[in-house]
């Protein structure tokens, strides 16, 4: 299990570090009308980040996540994105 630690930047960019046999450290920002059609405002973005990140960790190791990207890329790379986070 990887241990997620997300750092607010600002009020849409956020650092995340995630430890597993390696630790890495993202830069992932989140736009407010995405994180809206996300979840609908139900979760914090910092909650919904976690989740994306335990998304992307089932799929792939935290050393193949880009270091540095716009939260919506992850649809482009995985389909099934948006219609998991969204439940």
């Amino acid at each position: 299990m990887a241990d997620i630690h997300i750092v607010e930047i600002d009020s849409n960019t956020y650092q995340v570090t995630v430890a597993t046999q390696s630790t890495t450290t993202h830069t992932v920002t989140v736009q407010a009308d995405y994180a809206q059609k996300l979840t609908n405002g139900r979760i914090s973005h910092t909650e919904l980040l976690k989740k994306s990140f335990e998304f992307l960790l089932q799929r792939e190791p935290n050393t193949s996540i880009l270091r540095s990207f716009d939260l919506s890329v992850i649809s482009r790379h995985f389909h099934e994105f948006e219609h998991e986070i969204s439940k």
